[in-house]
């Protein structure tokens, strides 16, 4: 292969978080850097429009303050006065046919304290009692790795599960406990767990201490962060700083070694082109990276994991209503930021945010008055989640019958009065990796066949996390490693062969 350019040229394939991120990264390397993105925007599973004449995400809402990777990137890129906190939260579950408080001192929904679980309400008696069990019975013992369900069940009972925590990782995964890895999706948790026989203790130990004469709130700070403009922002942001090549519509079809580097065939199967790279970055969801792979030789180990990660897919309803449509002072005066709806209540919406109470500066943004629905003034924006594993034909509903079914179950769960004034339905098709039970297994044998290719690595959200911090770590790993054989690598003479 001729030499790709004075600069080694570095290929990432994906234009999602995780591939501007690790263009960013590179961006004062003495690298060429080509972004290729398939589809015809940047950004994956972030973007932002308008609703209504206000900014709001379609994707991803906030990142994880408690992990650093994410908030860093957004003010190494300089964006962190555009950093925003959200105001006082207090999330409900929607189940046993009422708004009930989300118990405060537990971790993605493990209880660690009994009486506030009782006092919830969430449980039937019989629940709460099930689940005070963990505090006597014996160390639950497990060989390798098991489902969340299984042993979140086994200490503290199925209402838990199926109450509390099978919602959070609704939210999170859109999966299903049952299948969800215990190591893979509660990792802090699970290595918690390991050294503490009661799993509530293990909990506990994970939570920041009671602020004193709180009542039992949280100490420290908000949990979340995001950014005014909108974190579907952020993609296009980094790729104008970074100063790469960014190409749109650029579909990696086929990758090959060829001499010192890699060839990937790019475009149409009717007029394909081909870019030639001294390192490539897959920043792409598990079945293209699997396909990219399938004609490299050595990697077939890496071909069938990915081939085992399965996706769910998804939609984001945006519904927004007139202030007068709830009772005064309007959204905030139901005392919740949002709520989450456990699957076994058999609805279709399993998670609700009150964005305009959990942003206030979406509050705060102008607001034209609506061009229907009745009322003048500011609007309520209210974000609703549809969409499980499992639940395809659910999200085969035309766009307007997916809008009518959110806000129907939004007014029998808070009381609005009125169909919503403007809505706005985003799918997520293929969205979220689902973490089974095995997943680390799976993520190690990719990356040990990834390890054996010269100049390749990966990152993305099928991993170590699907969260923007999490995705954002993989990219700096990535980065490091292709840098690292970047710098190992032994001269080329003008002819491309080794001196």
């Amino acid at each position: 292969m001729e030499p790709t350019n004075a600069r080694p040229h570095v290929v990432i394939v994906g234009g999602g978080i995780s591939g501007l991120a690790a263009a960013f990264f590179l961006r004062d390397e003495a690298v060429r850097v080509t972004v290729l993105e398939g589809s015809p925007r940047l950004g994956g599973k972030l973007s932002v429009s308008g609703v209504a004449g206000v900014a709001v995400d379609e994707g991803a809402e906030a990142l994880l303050v408690t992990r650093p990777e994410g908030t860093a990137l957004i003010a190494e890129a300089g964006l962190d006065d555009q950093r925003t906190d959200p105001g006082p939260t207090s999330s409900a579950i929607w189940t046993l046919g009422a708004l009930r408080p989300m118990p405060r001192r537990q971790f993605m929904g493990v209880p660690s304290d009994m009486a506030e679980l009782a006092r919830s309400g969430v449980l039937s008696a019989d629940g709460v009692a099930r689940a005070g069990q963990d505090l006597e019975l014996p160390p639950t013992a497990r060989d390798g790795d098991v489902s969340v369900a299984g042993y979140v069940g086994a200490r503290l009972g199925g209402e838990v599960v199926d109450r509390l925590v099978d919602p959070l990782l609704g939210g999170v995964y859109a999966g299903r406990s049952a299948e969800l890895s215990f190591d893979a999706t509660l990792p802090a948790l699970a290595a918690a767990s390991r050294r503490h026989r009661s799993l509530a203790e293990a909990a506990q130990s994970l939570l920041p201490p009671q602020a004193p004469g709180s009542g039992g709130t949280r100490a420290g700070g908000p949990v979340f962060t995001t950014l005014t403009g909108g974190l579907g922002m952020l993609p296009d942001y980094l790729a104008k700083v970074s100063g790469v090549e960014v190409r749109t519509g650029s579909m990696a079809r086929e990758l090959r070694p060829a001499g010192r580097g890699w060839r990937l065939t790019v475009g149409s199967a009717a007029a394909p082109g081909q870019i030639d790279a001294d390192a490539v970055i897959l920043a792409v969801p598990a079945r293209p990276a699997g396909r990219l792979l399938a004609g490299v030789p050595g990697a077939s180990a890496a071909v069938t994991a990915f081939g085992l990660i399965r996706y769910a897919s998804m939609a984001i309803i945006t519904l927004a209503y007139p202030r007068s449509a709830f009772p005064a002072p309007g959204l905030a005066g139901l005392g919740w930021s949002g709520y989450l709806v456990p699957a076994v209540d058999g609805r279709a919406v399993k998670a609700v945010t009150f964005s305009t109470v959990k942003w206030p500066h979406l509050a705060a943004s102008p607001a034209p008055a609506p061009a229907s629905g009745g009322g003048e003034g500011a609007l309520e924006i209210v974000r609703c989640s549809v969409g499980r594993i499992g639940e395809e034909a659910l999200l085969q509903r035309a766009d307007d019958e997916l809008a009518a079914l959110a806000a129907a179950e939004l007014a029998a769960a808070t009381g609005v009065r009125g169909g919503p004034a403007v809505t706005r339905v985003t799918r997520w098709g293929g969205a979220l990796p689902q973490y089974t039970v095995g997943h680390l297994d799976r993520v190690a044998a990719i990356r040990a066949a990834v390890a054996a290719q010269p100049g390749l690595a990966v990152c993305g959200a099928a991993y170590d996390g699907v969260g923007i911090p999490a995705c954002v770590a993989t990219a700096r790993a990535a980065t490091g490693q292709v840098l690292a054989f970047l710098a190992a690598r032994p001269p080329a003479d003008d002819a491309g062969a080794v001196r």
